[in-house]
């Protein structure tokens, strides 16, 4: 999963990211809401944590500027007190839940955790299936078939899109914006490893789920036999 911070109080942002990290999630954060959605626009975040208060362009602004645009990722707005009136207008505009500052890291992820489901992206036990593999992308887990080996992050991000595709072709350009971010100097052969890590981890598990490559076009998740 990939969470973009839009928040211009730089220690905040810092510890956000932070956070969000150590729990295994791919952060991006900026700093001014012109630059919050230039980056929100690209497509390529699971759930956006926006302050309301920035420079350049607001949160409910660009909020609003999104939902207009037909950009439908789960929104959960960073709020301080006196922000009331603020967060209702964000809420009327499209937005998923607010978080009212100062807040604890737990329930910072509980809202998180909620906001992805609601999106439909994981299970009530935010664990990922397909044929026989469970994937785990909190505790970077992968089992199948009685057997569990742990994933390095790339490597769960990367099975975690197969899975959500749902047996849709994504390409090489889709897996490093995804990945590594739209402004990556990430290459095609970035890409390539971490297929063949899977590939070799998915075979250790004696899973029937294969990564068939599509010439010219990427990679799907199908099961064999």
């Amino acid at each position: 999963m990939r969470i973009l911070i839009v928040e211009d109080e730089l220690h905040l942002a810092e510890a956000l990211t932070h956070i969000l990290r150590k729990n295994n999630y791919s952060v991006d954060a900026v700093h001014d809401g012109r630059a919050g959605l230039d980056y929100a626009q690209s497509g390529i975040y699971d759930l956006l944590l926006l302050d309301i208060m920035m420079p350049e362009m607001d949160g409910i602004r660009l909020l609003q500027t999104l939902r207009s645009q037909g950009v439908s990722t789960p929104v959960i707005f960073l709020t301080a007190k006196g922000e009331i009136s603020d967060m209702v207008a964000g809420l009327d505009y499209g937005a998923d839940d607010y978080i009212a500052k100062p807040f604890s890291s737990e329930e910072l992820m509980a809202r998180i955790r909620a906001a992805l489901r609601r999106k439909g992206e994981t299970v009530q036990d935010d664990t990922l299936r397909f044929g026989d593999i469970e994937l785990s992308p909190t505790h970077l887990k992968l089992a199948s078939r009685g057997k569990e080996l742990k994933l390095n992050l790339k490597e769960s991000e990367l099975l975690e899109l197969l899975i959500l595709r749902k047996q849709g072709v994504t390409s090489k350009e889709q897996i490093i914006e995804k990945l590594w971010g739209f402004d990556s100097e990430a290459e095609h052969n970035n890409v390539e490893v971490y297929i063949s890590f899977l590939r070799k981890k998915l075979t250790f598990l004696n899973s029937t789920v294969r990564i068939n490559t599509i010439r010219g076009v990427g990679y799907v998740l199908e099961v064999s036999g």
